[in-house]
């Protein structure tokens, strides 16, 4: 009796629980649905929408007075503005015009008859500096332009395409200098993009369906958004001259240079129903067609190693940054994106190499990805411009020549343009001298809780290997041993590390790590610890030394 009324309590209390379970998960569901609604009403907000939620009264006084004179003075703006965007954007979209137009201009082009809405002001004090004043402006449109792009096809046929609904809210950057004592007290006004938070529009063949030549709408609207991201976008500026005189110095000029070495990513997620992700990865600073890069494609792997290099301009180091995103190429389909990084340029000390692994997010502006979707190791190198003489950069075409041809090559000997390879021609000879000194709380592979670990290192060109003694019964070896590696093409190759546990009828792999030569080339010689990629725990502890190997080339 009692294991009976035992058992039909405890059934009771199980569908209890799991009654209770499930109305929780409804009730978070439900939670989660409500709270995602709140987020897109939000994001679908217009302008008008905001002034229904935030009455006049509770925006400032100024910054309502300054929205009032800007509709009063906005059909005279729009003039002036219209001809403006005309002449300055007409011919960056002939530049970017797709390969399937002949022809991509204006017929028409009026900003309409709603004025912009200044959402906000901020004067940036510590970038005003003394001779001038910078000012940023918060922004939302909901336009009603009238543009009409008029475009002939190779084919023969055109289409006069209306860009409609527009819908933008970003931050423009005023910057009034020099400061001067004639009025209005500023010499010229430089106007930019600081950032685009968001741009919507639509493409309407007048008369017509756009879809009906396929392609052409996606080609347009990257045209559109490249042609935005080039004339206008920060560090862009555009120069209005208010009293006469140079203002060259105002004006966008690269700084430098940055080299960057796309090394490899790991753990990356598996986009593919069968078989695993073809990744690649392309790298901007600036987020326009022909500045940005891509890497080759690495066919069925999650771990890809790609070992390229790349070049990029700076114009301001201060607010620009390297962005990554790594594909799945799906092949005639569209890639789909596995994950995005980005760094700041203002962390990198100029002349010096730093080595970083990024985590992959699927939206760099939420930031609200907790997903693992994996790693991208770069090695970044920055070198303003008139350093030449203080930065040892190995990427420099000049760094070609080994130690005895930079002697016998005389100062007033000049460059002439064959003697100034690519980048990508840059062969480096020398050797290599790796010491493997030690290895610390590599992981228990042993039945005893320990590992008889050794070391096998690999040069990933020439694929010549060495391997170290094997020390028994410890998770802490030590070897102290050194090789030399007599390397053809430093630049591009890369040394591997992996550490194995010995059994009698085999190996075990512990980790791994995978080196550039980046660093040893520019400083000659150091030492550090690395973790061991692979493994639960564990680090080795490497020493690196580089020395040319004079190498005369055959003179023409």
């Amino acid at each position: 009796m009692g294991f009976i009324f035992g058992m039909i309590i405890g059934i009771s209390i199980g569908i209890g629980l799991i009654v209770a379970f499930a109305r929780y998960e409804t009730s978070r569901s439900l939670r989660r649905i409500s709270l995602a609604t709140t987020v897109a009403s939000f994001a679908r907000m217009t302008v008008q929408d905001s002034k229904k939620l935030l009455p006049p009264e509770a925006y400032p006084t100024w910054l309502t007075w300054l929205n009032v004179q800007l509709d009063k003075i906005w059909p005279y703006v729009n003039e002036a503005a219209s001809e403006l965007i005309k002449s300055s954007v007409e011919p960056i979209l002939e530049q970017y015009r797709p390969a399937i137009l002949q022809s991509l201009k204006f017929s028409t082009l009026t900003l309409g008859t709603v004025a912009p809405q200044f959402t906000g002001i901020t004067i940036l004090e510590s970038e005003s500096g003394p001779g001038g004043v910078t000012m940023e402006l918060d922004v939302q449109w909901d336009g009603n332009p009238d543009i009409v792009l008029d475009i002939n096809t190779r084919v023969g046929v055109a289409l006069p395409i209306q860009v409609k609904d527009i819908r933008f809210t970003g931050v423009f950057r005023l910057i009034f200098k020099p400061l001067v004592d004639d009025f209005p007290c500023f010499g010229a006004v430089s106007y930019s993009l600081r950032h685009k938070r968001n741009l919507d529009f639509k493409l309407k063949v007048i008369g017509g369906d756009i879809s009906a030549i396929p392609g052409i709408s996606d080609a347009i609207e990257e045209t559109i958004r490249d042609a935005i991201e080039d004339s206008i976008t920060w560090p862009v500026r555009n120069i209005v001259q208010i009293i006469p005189g140079d203002y060259s110095d105002l004006e966008l000029k690269p700084v430098g240079t940055l080299d960057v070495k796309l090394v490899q990513a790991k753990e990356l997620t598996n986009k593919d129903i069968v078989g695993k992700s073809d990744p690649y990865a392309t790298l901007f600073v600036r987020p326009v067609r022909e500045r940005t890069k891509t890497s080759k494609t690495i066919n069925n792997e999650l771990n890809p190693i790609w070992n390229e290099h790349f070049e990029f301009v700076v114009e301001d180091p201060s607010t620009q940054h390297l962005t990554v995103r790594v594909f799945d190429d799906e092949g005639i389909q569209a890639s789909e994106l596995i994950g995005c990084a980005q760094v700041s340029l203002k962390d990198l000390e100029p002349g010096k190499v730093k080595d970083v692994w990024l985590r992959l997010v699927k939206d760099l502006e939420l930031q609200r990805d907790n997903k693992n979707r994996g790693q991208v190791h770069l090695e970044l190198l920055y070198c303003p411009y008139g350093t030449d003489n203080s930065f040892k950069n190995p990427f420099n075409a000049d760094y070609r020549l080994t130690s005895l041809e930079k002697v016998l090559k005389t100062d007033d000997q000049p460059d002439t343009p064959g003697d100034l390879a690519s980048r990508k021609d840059v062969i480096v000879r020398g050797v290599l001298s790796a010491t493997v000194i030690a290895a610390e709380e590599l992981p228990a592979v042993d039945m005893m809780g320990k590992a008889d670990g050794f070391v096998i290192l690999t040069m990933k060109k020439s694929q010549i290997k060495c391997k170290t003694r094997v020390v028994h019964n410890s998770l802490n070896p030590v070897w102290n041993q050194t090789f030399d590696f007599v390397v053809e093409d430093a630049l591009h190759d890369m040394l591997v590390l992996e550490v194995y546990d010995h059994d009698t009828f085999g190996k075990d792999k512990i980790g791994r790590v995978i080196m550039t030569l980046t660093r040893v080339l520019i400083e000659g010689e150091f030492q550090d610890s690395y973790n061991l990629e692979g493994a639960k725990s564990g680090k080795i502890f490497i020493h690196l030394k580089w020395t040319p190997k004079l190498v005369f080339r055959d003179q023409d």
